[in-house]
């Protein structure tokens, strides 16, 4: 019997397969929305048009717009992590594997569900961060909507009762607040960023799932008005007992006893360090182009 006519489709349908580009999963920051003209949705609409046929999931975490913005101030980080870990694990177009890009806060948010659920998803193939804030911020000069109430709210809390157990629980950037005049209390009472840093105890599972991931491209603002110290974006912080001094993140603790597994990353080429000269998230499309899009989101 002459095979060659199921043979022949069967690699038809594995080209048309192979071709299609890789899925993308997207977190947007605090005061910001997944999907609106004047969100997230501009950079969703962009990437569409760079990458024709691509698929884009760009997280809302709530039922509506209204409440994925009001979440990014309020929802308990660890919930916001659950919730996205089992939108991304119902969606069916992700199955194969995608490509994450996190949005300063929602940058520390999907590393979060890399490390905590990336083994019960498809594969996870290239984690970018935008303005993240990885080891935390220690100062917020002001929130992404300049003018709003809110913002002063959490200036308020944050300089005074960070670690309290309701707050940590009812403001977001309360979970990664950490204070480097006091990092035995920020390690015992940070209840996501000190955790998903290992800080307290080395969870296996963390460490795994973000050394599977090819590449961590982490993006600092060399300008941003927002974030203290910016060197978090590269994974940097102060060193402990003080709020001068800035350590790079081969010069801390969690690199050099290799908690998270950066240091291996790092020796297999898998950590990828950019900067743009701008304030925070202010990138030029055509830089996005060319030393992100092709690198890492193309087949």
């Amino acid at each position: 019997m002459n095979n060659f006519p199921v043979l022949l489709l069967v690699l038809v349908i594995l080209k048309q397969v192979s071709c299609e580009p890789t899925p993308i999963v997207l977190w947007h920051g605090m005061g910001d929305t997944c999907c609106t003209p004047f969100s997230l949705g501009v950079f969703k609409d962009f990437v569409e048009k760079q990458i024709p046929g691509v698929y884009i999931n760009s997280l809302m975490i709530g039922n509506s717009v209204v409440e994925d913005m009001e979440n990014g101030f309020f929802m308990y980080a660890n919930s916001q992590v659950d919730y996205a870990c089992a939108k991304v694990a119902e969606d069916p177009k992700l199955r194969n594997g995608f490509n994450a890009i996190g949005f300063s806060q929602g940058s520390q948010f999907l590393r979060a569900l890399v490390q905590r659920c990336g083994h019960k998803l498809g594969p996870i193939r290239n984690l970018i961060t935008l303005g993240g804030q990885h080891q935390g911020v220690y100062g917020l000069p002001h929130c992404g909507a300049y003018q709003h109430a809110t913002c002063d709210y959490v200036r308020r809390l944050l300089n005074y009762a960070a670690y309290y157990g309701w707050v940590q629980k009812s403001l977001v950037q309360a979970t990664y607040w950490h204070d480097p005049l006091d990092e035995v209390t920020y390690k015992r009472y940070s209840e996501f960023i000190a955790d998903i840093n290992n800080e307290r105890e080395v969870n296996v599972t963390y460490v795994t799932n973000l050394k599977s991931i090819d590449h961590f491209v982490m993006v600092k603002f060399d300008n941003d008005s927002m974030v203290q110290p910016r060197e978090t974006e590269w994974f940097g912080f102060y060193a402990p007992g003080q709020a001068t001094k800035v350590l790079g993140l081969r010069d801390t603790e969690l690199y050099i006893k290799d908690r998270l597994g950066l240091k291996a990353m790092d020796k297999a080429g898998k950590l990828v360090f950019l900067s743009q000269p701008g304030d925070h998230l202010r990138f030029d499309r055509q830089w996005f182009i060319d030393v992100i899009l092709k690198p890492y989101l193309l087949n």
